[in-house]
Parts: structure tokens; sequence; C-alpha cells
């Protein structure tokens, strides 16, 4: 059918959007930016700064994406672009960001809140009065204290307002029970002593006003004229002790004396390449992460090695097409790839459990003796080997029987007529065919292995321990279980975030390069010809 000119510039019916629909998507983003913009202030007041500079760009995206008309077809692929900014691209961003600060147990929190959490520490001045109090609460939640001082004299304190003598009878005040204290006060309701003990609240609140007469409950019977023991100056970003003139300087995050005295906590502070240099320069940190390193290359090597070798002698069975039971014997076979991993891994350190495995007991029965799994360094780090052998070989069974079946027999036949015998068929046949199709997934494997928390968290948890190892640290440890440790179970020495994204940052490093190096070797991302 053709078009006139006039006919082919106007939009087809349904293409143009309705006014209503405008309106909608208009108010659905309106809503959008009310919710965004009210957690982008809430994140940046927080200091949240990393945060809340992912939230514009989510949200700025969002508003481009769905106003502007050109931008529009690319409806459809903004949700997922918002989630891989939110949950992959910030990730990488925020443990870049923490490698260089102290980020870690004692430096949690932000400037902000470190700096008010100090403030709140208060002292009793020499010319500070202490007085026993009574707690009243009104039904919006606002507090009132009746304040009796050592000489017998009766106040009431309310926030914000000054603090003036009153007795039991007054206007607005009730009469006294059997220890002088009112029974009620106008708008408020007392609080037992149990109860007024317990609120939490309760001792953060200032009565009377500021700069005049204050007083915060100090403990379950006294309430004092409390001052600030910790002054901020702003101007030298310092503390200053009311009680003895002390000067807290800001050095990396903590408040701290020339002669080493500190406030707690600390807050998150850039320290540099700290961290890095601390992994390559101490001794401590060095030892133990040279050896664990070591085993980390050498542990996926092995697995990859033994489950590749198992499911390629399997898969070459099976090939032979009068091999007996062949479907009943590769059902069973296959059985440890069915069940989940964790499952396995659990079964295995039963079962090769030192004292109490049905392994070492069978052993000790027939021989006399059993390795010492869980114990030595060397004989844990085979029983993970052989424990990865016993969950890797159905997949390279698989992945080989496939391959196989794709080499051609007329290959083999004229290598039989040419005299070869089974090993030279391998060699110059088998194996090189069979690497085209599966160096991909040796590679992959091997990276998967190189991080392969599971398997050593789960079966020894990185044990047995390095012994004078300054952070914790096992014989069977790999670089992400050793990060782990840092991160989450670095006991007394507590969790060390900052240094445990340093050596996340290093690990993704390795595994780039290996991982390229073994591109290049295998020729993997070699361009293939058009005329093959």
């Amino acid at each position: 059918m053709n078009l006139t000119a006039s006919e082919k510039g106007k939009p087809k019916k349904g293409d143009e959007e309705s006014p209503l629909s405008k309106l909608l998507r208009v108010l659905l983003v309106a809503v959008f930016d009310v919710g965004a913009a009210w957690f982008i202030v809430n994140a940046f007041t927080k200091g949240y700064y990393e945060l809340t500079a992912i939230f514009v760009v989510v949200t700025v995206m969002i508003n481009v994406i769905f106003l502007l008309k050109k931008a529009y077809p690319y409806r459809w692929l903004a949700v997922g672009l918002s989630f891989m900014i939110l949950f992959v691209i910030y990730p990488i961003i925020f443990t870049v960001y923490v490698a260089f600060t102290n980020y870690g147990d004692g430096h949690l929190l932000t400037k902000g809140m470190v700096i008010e959490s100090i403030q709140k520490t208060t002292y009793l001045p020499e010319t500070g009065k202490s007085y026993k109090w009574t707690a009243y609460k009104s039904a919006d939640n606002q507090y009132a204290l009746w304040l009796v001082s050592p000489e017998g004299e009766s106040f009431l304190g309310k926030p914000g307002e000054q603090i003036l003598p009153a007795k039991p009878g007054d206007p607005g005040i009730g009469p006294a029970d059997s220890t002088g204290v009112p029974e009620s006060i106008d708008g408020y309701t007392r609080l037992n002593k149990l109860l007024a003990a317990s609120d939490q609240e309760l001792p953060n609140i200032k009565f009377g006003l500021e700069g005049d007469q204050v007083i915060q409950v100090r403990s379950p019977s006294e309430a004092a004229e409390l001052s600030i023991r910790y002054v901020y100056d702003e101007a030298n970003d310092a503390f200053i002790d009311q009680i003895n003139g002390d000067v807290y300087h800001n050095v990396d995050g903590t408040f701290q004396t020339v002669n080493g005295k500190s406030l707690t906590p600390g807050f998150r502070s850039v320290v540099g390449f700290e961290n890095f240099t601390r992994l390559f320069t101490s001794p401590a940190m060095r030892g133990p992460l040279v050896q664990i390193f070591l085993w980390n290359l050498a542990f996926p090597l092995l697995s990859v090695f033994t489950t590749f070798a198992l499911g390629l002698l399997i898969a070459i069975l099976f090939n032979d097409k009068k091999f007996p039971f062949k479907k009943l014997i590769r059902t069973f076979l296959l059985i440890p790839y069915t069940i989940p991993s964790l499952i396995t891994i659990l079964i295995w350190r039963g079962m090769l459990n030192t004292e109490f495995g049905i392994v070492n007991k069978m052993l000790v029965q027939w021989i006399g003796w059993a390795p010492p799994w869980t114990t030595d360094a060397v004989w844990a780090k085979v029983a993970l080997v052989l424990v990865n052998l016993w969950l890797g070989y159905p997949y390279f069974m698989l992945v080989c029987s496939g391959a196989l079946q794709s080499i051609s027999a007329d290959l083999y036949e004229a290598a039989t007529v040419d005299g070869a015998n089974a090993w030279q068929k391998f060699k110059s046949i088998t194996l090189p065919l069979l690497l085209v199709a599966v160096g991909p997934l040796l590679i992959s494997s091997y990276v998967f292995n190189f991080n392969n928390f599971n398997l050593i968290y789960l079966f020894i948890q990185g044990g047995p321990p390095i012994v004078g190892a300054a952070t914790r640290a096992g014989h069977t440890d790999i670089l992400i279980s050793y990060v782990y440790n840092l991160a989450f179970e670095s006991g007394g020495r507590g969790v060390q975030y900052g240094y445990a994204s340093a050596i996340s940052i290093i690990i993704f490093l390795l595994v780039g390069v290996i991982t390229l190096i073994q591109f290049r070797v295998t020729n993997m991302w070699e361009e293939v010809s058009q005329n093959v």
C-alpha cells in the first residue's frame, strides 16, 4: 500500500500518549521524587554521603527517562538500571571507599554522630547541687520533675522552663503524700519509682533553661545540676575537657590528647593507603597473608585438576558403548551433584571428624591409624581437596560427556589406521579437542574455587589456626575467608571493615589478572574466521 507524504508524517493510531496517561506518569514521578527527596535529605543529614550521591543519580535517571520524550522508550530498563546502580555499582564504590578509611569497631559512626554522642557526657561541677527527684509524665509524653534539695527545699522543673520553688498544695499542685511529694500535678501523672528508673528517655532530658540552671537525672535516686564535660571547639576541631582542661584533637577519626588519651567512640575517617601499607609492610600481617595467598593459588588449581581428571575419566569410560550398566552407574554418580553442597559439606565434616568420624573409625580398625583431618595443616588441606573432588567431579563428568560426543569418530579411525595407540589418541585427539570446548569452564571453575568460601568455612572454618598470627588466620584459610574473619570474627581485636575491604580489592585484582592470563594463554579471545 502506497502512502502519501501527509499520511507518512502522521503518527499511527495508538502511538500518541493520551493526556490522562501523561498526567498519571507525571504524578507517579512526583510521588517517587517526594519519597526520594525525603530519603536523600535524611541520608545526607546523617552523614551517608555516598548513599546520598547514588540516590541522587538514580532519581535524576528516573526523571529523565520518564519525563523526556526521547528517553521514554527506555522506561522498561529503568527498574533494572536502578537496581544495578543500587546493588552492584554502589557496593563496589562503597567497598573501594571503605578500603581507604578506618571503618571498623570504634569507628562505625559519622563525625556528626560522634560529636553529638561525646557532648552528651556530663559531670557534676563543684558548685552544682544535687536533688532527690520524682518524675511526672503528661498524656503527650512531656516530663516534669519534683526536686527536693538536701536542705529540704522543693522545686518544680520542666524542660525549657525556669526551675521555680514549689510546695504541695500550690496552684496546680496536689497535696503531699506521706513522703512529702505531691500526689499529682495538673496535666501530669506521677510515675512510680520502678517505671521512672527504667525510662531510657528521662536521663537525656534537660530540665530548666539552657544557660541558666539545667538539671538532669543522674541516677535512680539523684538529679543534679550537670554540665557538659566535653565542649567541642569547631574552629580547632577539638574537644576541651571542662574538668582538667585537656584538649582532644582529631587524629584520623579519634579525638585524643598529645599523651595518648582518647575519647570514644571514634568516627569514620579517610586514612589514605594506610590499610594497603599495613597489608604489605606489617610483618605480623604479611606472614599469614603470604601463606594464605600461596594456598589460595594452590587450592583452586588442585581442585580443578582433580575434578576435571576424574570427571573426564568417567566420561571416557561411559563413552564406550560396551560399558555395562552405564545408565544405572551414571545415575548413582550424579547423586553428589543433586544434593545441596551445604548439606554435603557438613556430612563430610562429620565423616572426617578426628574423634567420632566413621572414616577415621574404619581406618583405625583396618590399619590402626587415621589421618588427623582437622588438626594437622597438611591433612586438612588434603581433606578439603577430597571433599571438593566429591562435589565437583559430576559437573565435569557431564560437561566432558557432552564434549566427547562432538568429536568425530572418523578421527579415531584415521588414527587407528596410522597405528596410534590409546594414549596417543587421547593425547593428540581427545584432550586438545576437549579443551577447546571445556577450556572456558576450567577457567570459570578456577575462579569459583579461588573464592570458595562455603567449603572452607563450613568444613573447617579455615583451621587449624596459624600460631603467632596477629589476626585470626588458619592454615586452610583462603583470602575471602581471611577477609571474613577480619571483618566479622576478629574476637577481641574488633571488626576491621577498612582492612577487609583493602584485601577484597586485592582479591578482585588478583582474580582479574589470573583470568586475563588464562584467557590469553588459552587464546579464548582470538577472533574466529568467518570463513570457517
